[in-house]
């Protein structure tokens, strides 16, 4: 492309070299993009949010952080709960969690009292077992009706369960309270996106596991359930399972055992911080050894897919980085943005077709704050994103600082494509120039001669590149702080007006002569509508 190619010229002789500018030091860098073909194709609703079940008395480590979040009590007439979700227009919802195998659907069948959980340490994560009323379900599906969400439910797969000698449950699920609350719903002339089996039962399991082989028969028999109540319907829900931590050998043969259209989705979740208590997080956060130690799990998982026959594709369908609530000024403040955009980016690479944030409120990880419903920075993280990456996934390297973190997809809904720059210092600024794999290749070829660095050495920045305008969205927090709750885009705070809606994007539109100019600990979306991208045509 040849209004890259000067830059990459230009900045030729000097990556990774800090040179002096009026205000700061930076370093230069390039983005490099492929754009000749897609590497992935990420869902058009890839983000998605969780809702959970837990109750108001569920604590860790001494802190009570879920408050009235649940899928039982949330408050559904808060107007900005309904506006931060109508402002993705759509928003997948995921309804699962922990205690979701320990709910009882009250359809009048069996007839049981529909009691609510109450903390009992000596029970499986210390609550007994809980009941969804059917008017408490009406009221959630008429909510999702008028915001506009797309829903997943996670069914209650320890139902009939047995323990056996290894530790595990074994026996066949117990599908009729499921299948009841499935009838229900297609009698009510509810839409449910997807029907999920289990939570966190697949491998050593969390709490309680069962095997790979009969959870296999229990998703073909979720499969036939659906399949029957839905026979009438042109369009069925997809079939999701496990909903578990990634283990290779239990998922392929799950995967194998539901060839080849038993399962379309198989979902798993991360949680690769470690505990919300930990005290290192924000380090973590911002270690790029870190950040790609999930690539193993992304690229492992889609070799089984890809070597199997198949058709369902991956999800992750709960991640909130920090396990047991997350850490308060952490996982719901700025600095968390640098692990949840980089999560996003790095699992579309792999082929990932949604990602589902836990959650979008309650505990200290949500999107929302559990109190005032008011959006958490990453919040208009996951919404730029939303607006901005288009579903065609473009393979894109850094060359320079292994602190700046590069993704590229097409632009949605508009020319060229977008480009997502995560930078992980907090002392250094990086000028970025972006260009393409093919340009970059021929620049260096030339400049390995001694003609090439004669013919370059001396062309102005603006050449090439007038008469271009890109568009940035530049994400800081005030002052710098890590742990603040608050976003500034551009330079101005995001924040809800009094009657509780969503504030505007406003890009700032840069010339394109110019590098993108991306500052410590910040975050910067790029829309760059020149950029030739035949994958994006």
């Amino acid at each position: 492309m040849a209004l890259s190619l000067f830059w990459v010229f230009f900045l030729l002789p000097t990556f990774g070299k800090v040179f002096s500018l009026k205000d700061a030091e930076a370093i230069r860098g390039a983005a490099v993009v492929n754009g000749k073909f897609p590497i992935a194709v990420a869902d058009e609703d890839f983000v998605c949010a969780t809702l959970d079940w837990w109750p108001p008395e569920k604590c860790d480590y001494g802190t009570c952080s879920w408050g009235l979040a649940s899928i039982l009590n949330l408050d559904l007439s808060n107007p900005i709960l309904l506006n931060a979700i109508k402002a993705f227009s759509p928003l997948k919802i995921r309804i699962g969690g922990s205690l979701q195998d320990k709910v009882i659907y009250d359809t009048g069948d069996p007839g049981e009292p529909c009691r609510q959980f109450v903390k009992n340490t000596s029970e499986m994560f210390g609550f007994s077992q809980g009941c969804l009323p059917m008017k408490r379900w009406d009221e959630l599906n008429n909510f999702f009706k008028k915001s506009g969400a797309v829903i997943i439910f996670g069914l209650n797969a320890l139902n009939g369960r047995v323990p056996l000698k290894d530790g595990s449950l074994g026996g066949p699920w117990n599908s009729t309270n499921a299948a009841a609350l499935i009838r229900y719903t297609v009698d009510k002339g509810y839409t449910i996106h997807g029907w999920e089996l289990g939570n966190e039962l697949s491998g050593s399991g969390v709490g309680a596991r069962i095997g790979a082989d009969q959870y296999a028969a229990d998703v073909i028999s979720l499969k036939s359930i659906v399949d029957k109540i839905y026979r009438d319907f042109p369009d069925k829900p997809l079939i999701l399972a496990p909903g578990g931590f990634f283990d290779a050998k239990w998922f392929g043969e799950l995967i194998k055992k539901t060839e080849p259209n038993s399962l379309d989705v198989i979902t798993h979740h991360i949680y690769n911080l470690g505990p919300g208590v930990d005290q290192h997080l924000v380090e973590k956060i911002l270690d790029p050894k870190v950040l790609d130690g999930m690539e193993p799990t992304f690229r492992d998982l889609q070799g089984i897919l890809k070597s199997s026959e198949t058709q369902a594709t991956a999800w992750v369908g709960e991640s909130g980085g920090a396990y047991n609530s997350g850490h308060n000024l952490v996982t719901n403040a700025f600095v968390f943005s640098f692990w949840y955009l980089d999560q996003l980016g790095m699992s579309a690479t792999y082929g990932t077709k949604t990602y589902c944030r836990q959650s979008l409120i309650g505990g200290n990880y949500g999107l929302l704050n559990t109190t005032t419903f008011e959006p958490n920075p990453d919040y208009y993280s996951a919404l730029l994103w939303h607006r901005l990456m288009g579903r065609n996934v473009l393979s894109t390297t850094f060359n320079g600082t292994n602190k700046i973190r590069a993704y590229a997809h097409c632009a949605k809904e508009s020319q060229g494509i977008t480009l997502l720059l995560i930078n992980l210092d907090g002392s250094t600024t990086t000028e970025v120039i972006v260009t393409s794999k093919s340009a970059f290749i021929r620049s260096l070829k030339q400049y390995n001669t001694k003609a090439s660095r004669t013919k370059f050495s001396h062309i102005p920045r603006t050449r090439k590149t007038s008469g271009f305008i890109r568009e940035e969205y530049h994400l800081t927090s005030p002052n710098g702080n890590l742990h603040s709750q608050t976003m500034l885009l551009n330079g101005k705070i995001l924040a809800v007006d009094h009657d509780g809606d969503i504030p505007e994007f406003e890009p700032i539109k840069v010339d394109a002569s110019e590098p993108i100019k991306v500052d410590p600990y910040s975050i910067v979306y790029v829309h760059v509508p020149y950029f030739d991208a035949p994958a994006c045509v």
